[in-house]
Parts: structure tokens; C-alpha cells; sequence
């Protein structure tokens, strides 16, 4: 038994924990952002980098520090039953909800539009047909695991790491443009706005899942102190997030220096293929629309294999194939909706999801102040739900363009009056850390 790795194994593990967040659908916001935050760029880079690597990293670093089994069972420190609700729905929406769909629409968007003419390209054949083929295979290889798909996935993710840093380079030393105004929310409040921003990457939801898997890795390899663990996984996931760090700075300054030439996009997916024609031509095309496509599947069989197996682990009468045909159609019914739309239809439910994950963590990462309480964590998240729930049905209603229902107009004017930061979309923060305070400070008032 040992209490540390060496830097190589930190390595090892730093780039699988890369690959498990480097999702091609990441690749499309920092794209948007960097289009629509213009000269504000910066400020709004460094929001969504605290959303998008550091509460990522702090997620995998939760679990770790927890010494929880499994996601349901940090979240069960609350509640067992909202432990099992947290963890279903957090599985679905990383899932066959929106993750799932959004992979094969943006393998849709960035590898199959450029290839195809204008005319076939605006009709909704092509995307029907795609995605058909697209979770065909998934299930097809979901149903059938192989070696194959764990081989390609880890040579996909350099080959695309080493492809953005090329055109990213050309970016740098050739700018597409100048960079232009910010737009909308960008140009008042761009750090916040990068910040929420963040929330579309899920991959702070899903690093409460991926931090088992790291920290199993780790201890394979021969660490089982709590506290070598803990390092291990400190330093493994520096690693990560630097490299996604790069990338999203790379790609937020490509965007911003695209619209001057390409335009403003609805999504951030032509940006990156638009670029790869002007550098490289119809070569750029070809391999950039090969790498995304091949990551998005291996990405889609993934989440369609865990979510497959977490549900049959909670529902065993039902095998683990009926749950993977189930995810396959439902992701297959939404993909045809569209990227733009999926990422729209997604917003709602980040709203809502994102406080509690978030106070999960810091519960998780500061459960020693309070001997981890079950009140502790109870109290916090309830207060978190109370605003997060809200901020989930507001947002329903103004994507919808429909009048807020009597009951919620009533709430909202009284957080907006009294909640700070709520106008922010931050308004969960303060009941949040008020709840911990006071019930921590009542646990270790009341010793046993």
C-alpha cells in the first residue's frame, strides 16, 4: 500500500478524467460565448471558467473527501429518498434528456451540415436520418459492449486536443477579425452571464459521477489512505482542467474574432467548422467533421451504458437492455428537435438542478465543520430548493413567452425585493450559506 503516485500515473489519470468531460458538445458554448460577449470576452471567459473546470474539479474532490460509495449515497446524507430522486434526475438530464440528444446534434450541426449542400442541409430528412443511424449504433453498441469503443474513445480525445491546439494556434497568429461588441446580457453583466453560462456544459453534475470513477482508478493503483486519495485526485484533476482551461480560452477567443467574417450563429457548432474551412479547407472539414463525429458516439454510448446500468441497479426487475432501447428512442426523439432548441429546452431544468449539486459539493467539502450532520444538509439543501425550484419554473415561463402564474408572480416579486443577488440568478447563495452557518453552529453547540 502506498500514499502517493508518481507523476506519470497523475498524468494517466489527468487525461482520462480530461476525456470523460471533453464532451464535443462543450466545444459549441465557450464558441457562443466568445461570438456574443465581443469585447468582453475576458470577463466572461472567467465566469464560465468557474462553472465549466471549477466546480468540476471541486465535484471530483467532494467525493473524495465524502468517502461516499456512490453519488445516491452523498446525496442520501439529506434524505435517502432525495438522494434517489437527486441521482435519477441527474442521470437523465446527463442523459437520455439533453446530453445524449445534444451529442448526436451537435455531431449533426459540426460534422454533417458542412459536408452537405445548402438545399439538403435547411430540411429536417437529414437530421431524422442521421440521428437514426446515430443511436442505431448506440444501442447497437451499448447492447454489445467491446473493447473497441474504450480503444477509440482514448485515441479520439488527443487527436482532437491535438486538432484544436493547431487551430487554435492559426487563430492566435491569424485572427479571423477583430472583435466586435457584446451582445445582450454579455455587454451589462459578463461574468455572471459566463458564469450561467457554464451550466450548459453539465460536467459539474457529471463530475459527481465521474469522481467515483477516479477515485477507484486511484485506488487500483495500490493508494487506500483516505488522505493519498484525496492528493491524488487534487493532482490528477489540476491536470484536467488545465487542459479544458486551454481549450475553452482557445476557442471563447476564436468566437470573439469570428463574427467580424462568419457572423453572429445561434450556436457556437458552424464556428468551429467555418474556422476549419478558412485554415485548413475542405481537409479541415473532413477531419474535424470525423473526430466530433466519432467523439460524440463514443461520448452518446457512455451515458446511454451508465445511465443503462444505474436504472436497472434501482429498478432490477427491469433488464438492463429495456432501459438502454428506452434511453436510445427517447435521446432519438429529442436530438430531432435541434441543437438550439435542445440547449433552450435544457435551461429550465440547469436552473433547477444546479444550486443543490452545488451545495452537495460544498456540504461534501466541509462536512468535518459540522461531523456531517444529516440536519446540516437537509437545511441547506432545502433552502437551496426553495429558490432553485422557482428559478425553474420562471425560466419555463419566459422561454415558453407565456404570463407567470399568480402564485409565482407573487413569489418572485418578493425574492426579487428581498433575496440578494436574485436578479443575478445567484439568489440560492445566501439562503444557502445562511442555512449551513446556523445549523452547523447549532450542531456543534449541541454535542452529544
Amino acid at each position: 500500500m502506498k500514499n502517493h503516485l508518481s507523476f506519470s500515473q497523475h498524468i494517466v489519470i489527468g487525461v482520462m478524467l480530461f476525456a470523460l468531460f471533453f464532451g464535443a458538445g462543450n466545444l459549441i458554448f465557450p464558441a457562443a460565448l466568445g461570438q456574443y460577449s465581443g469585447d468582453n470576452v475576458w470577463f466572461a471567459i472567467g465566469g464560465f471558467l468557474v462553472t465549466g473546470i471549477g466546480l468540476p474539479l471541486l465535484g471530483i474532490l467532494a467525493i473524495g473527501f465524502s468517502g461516499s460509495k456512490s453519488l445516491q449515497d452523498l446525496a442520501g446524507k439529506v434524505h435517502p429518498v432525495y438522494g434517489l430522486i437527486f441521482t435519477s434526475l441527474l442521470y437523465l438530464t446527463i442523459g437520455p434528456l439533453f446530453a445524449a440528444p445534444r451529442t448526436a446534434a451537435v455531431a449533426y450541426e459540426v460534422g454533417i451540415i458542412p459536408l452537405l449542400s445548402s438545399q439538403n442541409s435547411a430540411g429536417g430528412s437529414s437530421l431524422f436520418l442521421f440521428t437514426l443511424l446515430f443511436f442505431g449504433t448506440v444501442l447497437w453498441l451499448s447492447l454489445h459492449p467491446a473493447s473497441i469503443v474504450d480503444h477509440v474513445g482514448k485515441i479520439l480525445a488527443p487527436a482532437i486536443l491535438l486538432l484544436l491546439i493547431v487551430l487554435l494556434s492559426f487563430a492566435v497568429i491569424q485572427p479571423l477579425g477583430s472583435i466586435g461588441d457584446p451582445q445582450g446580457a454579455y455587454a451589462a453583466k459578463p461574468f455572471l452571464t459566463g458564469f450561467l453560462e457554464g451550466y450548459n456544459t453539465m460536467d459539474a453534475l457529471a463530475s459527481l459521477v465521474f469522481g467515483i470513477l477516479v477515485i477507484q482508478t486511484i485506488a487500483s493503483m495500490g493508494v487506500k489512505t483516505r488522505q493519498g486519495i484525496v492528493t491524488s485526485t487534487v493532482k490528477s484533476g489540476m491536470i484536467a482542467i488545465l487542459f479544458l482551461g486551454i481549450i475553452y480560452v482557445g476557442i471563447a477567443y476564436l468566437g470573439a474574432t469570428s463574427t467580424e467574417r462568419f457572423g453572429l450563429h445561434e450556436t457556437g457548432g458552424p464556428v468551429l467548422s467555418e474556422a476549419a474551412s478558412f485554415y485548413f479547407g475542405p481537409f479541415g472539414i473532413l477531419m474535424l467533421s470525423i473526430l466530433i463525429i466519432l467523439a460524440c458516439l463514443t461520448t452518446a454510448i457512455g451515458l446511454a451504458t451508465a445511465c443503462g446500468k444505474y436504472f436497472h441497479s434501482i429498478f432490477p426487475k427491469w433488464s438492463y437492455s429495456v432501459f438502454v432501447y428506452l434511453f436510445a428512442l427517447i435521446s432519438f426523439v429529442i436530438a430531432n428537435f435541434g441543437l438550439a432548441k435542445i440547449i433552450t429546452i435544457s435551461i429550465p431544468v440547469l436552473m433547477f438542478l444546479y444550486p443543490p449539486a452545488i451545495a452537495l459539493i460544498f456540504l461534501a467539502l466541509l462536512s468535518g465543520l459540522f461531523r456531517n450532520a444529516r440536519l446540516v444538509y437537509a437545511a441547506t439543501t432545502a433552502a437551496t430548493l426553495i429558490v432553485s425550484v422557482i428559478d425553474g419554473f420562471k425560466t419555463l415561463c419566459d422561454l415558453l413567452e407565456i404570463p407567470y402564474f399568480s402564485w409565482l408572480s407573487s413569489i418572485l416579486s418578493f425574492y426579487k425585493e428581498y433575496l440578494p443577488l436574485y436578479e443575478e440568478g445567484l439568489g440560492w447563495l445566501v439562503p444557502a450559506i445562511v442555512a449551513m452557518v446556523l445549523t452547523s453552529a447549532w450542531v456543534r453547540l449541541n454535542k452529544e
